[in-house]
């Protein structure tokens, strides 16, 4: 393959190209609104809502940076996940209705990573005045953003999606220097269709990465 120099990322020296794959796409996804939202600066209180593809590297990232990160997820059980894995400093339960309103007006910004449709005003609810909500997450549905929830505090719902060339070098650069890694299944091209399938389950932690270069050379003839 060949690429105009324009269009090429540098993977630094040393980084594992398998888990850094995934980081052009989910990586740059999630970098991008906290460095250009002002949410990755050390002592902000980030929210990061879902803990898939997207949520994992954005915990990642946002401590990296310095934030104190909370994940915020339907799933209690993604609890020890969330804290004892990824490092998050803790854990909210969106359906809870007593943690929700004890961590009302704490949140300088949230990256809301869920594809799911969902509601807004919860959300808008856990922010300062001047907070910010990050939509990376795509719903195939509309989502209902009540006005007032973003009166009251003069918050501000927004969205992201990837970054440039020169954010993508700087990502991917930081990554290497914090050691930052997607979390990652190798697997060879002939187990696609199972990933797929697996995929519809949410049965992947958190991306699948397809290992061309040993699926040729395992179906190459021998001479």
């Amino acid at each position: 393959m060949v690429a105009n120099e324009r269009y090429v990322v540098r993977v630094p020296d040393g980084m594992p190209l398998d888990s850094a794959a995934p980081l052009l796409c989910a990586g740059i996804t999630v970098y991008s609104p906290l460095k250009y939202f002002g949410l990755g600066e050390p002592g902000k209180h980030i929210g990061i809502v879902g803990l898939g593809g997207l949520g994992h590297v954005a915990v990642k990232f946002a401590k990296a940076l310095g934030s104190k990160v909370t994940v915020i997820s339907t799933s209690p059980s993604k609890k020890a996940e969330a804290l004892e894995h990824l490092g998050a400093d803790s854990f909210l339960v969106s359906r809870d209705q007593d943690e929700l309103q004890a961590a009302m007006g704490t949140f300088d910004g949230i990256i809301d990573t869920v594809s799911a449709t969902h509601p807004i005003m919860p959300l808008l609810s856990l922010l300062k005045s001047h907070g910010k909500l990050i939509m990376v997450g795509a719903p195939c549905e509309p989502l209902e953003v009540p006005a007032f929830s973003l009166i009251i505090g003069r918050k501000t719902t927004a969205g992201s999606c990837i970054g440039g060339m020169k954010e993508t070098q700087e990502m991917i650069d930081f990554a290497a220097k914090h050691n930052i890694k997607a979390d990652i299944e190798v697997i060879s091209m002939d187990y696609v269709n199972k990933a797929m399938e697996r995929l519809e389950q949410a049965d992947v932690r958190y991306r699948f990465v397809i290992d061309i270069g040993n699926t040729l050379a395992a179906t190459k003839p021998s001479s």
